[in-house]
């Protein structure tokens, strides 16, 4: 049984198993999984989900992108300049710091990176 085969026959048997008992869930899973040879709780959220299942390989949608260069360029600095503290401490010291290392040419960064770095 190929893959589109094996896809209608769940949607099928899906709409039959939503408005079903526990009892004739279970007759019903019993069922397709001796025809599809899938394993019984993978078929469980295939038909509890109306959403296909991501095949392995599949990629998601990449995130979106908040910061632009110029911010990415100066938190590497800050990042250095305070012996790479992990991403907790380094926000922290983000909002109160910033501006004291512009003051003291440590950063060299705009008014708006500046912002973005001290965003929260």
């Amino acid at each position: 049984m190929n893959n589109d085969a094996k896809q209608q026959y769940m949607q099928t048997l899906q709409e039959k198993y939503l408005g079903s008992s526990r009892k004739e869930k279970g007759t019903i899973l019993d069922e397709y999984c001796r025809n599809t040879g899938q394993d019984r709780k993978y078929s469980i959220k295939k038909f509890r989900n109306k959403v296909k299942l991501k095949r392995k390989g599949e990629q998601k949608k990449p995130r979106r992108e908040y910061y632009d260069g110029l911010v990415k360029a100066a938190l590497a600095t800050m990042w250095k300049i305070f012996d790479y503290h992990c991403g907790q401490r380094l926000a922290s010291v983000l909002k109160t710091e910033t501006d004291r290392l512009r003051k003291f040419k440590e950063l060299d960064c705009s008014d708006e990176t500046a912002k973005k770095l001290m965003w929260k």
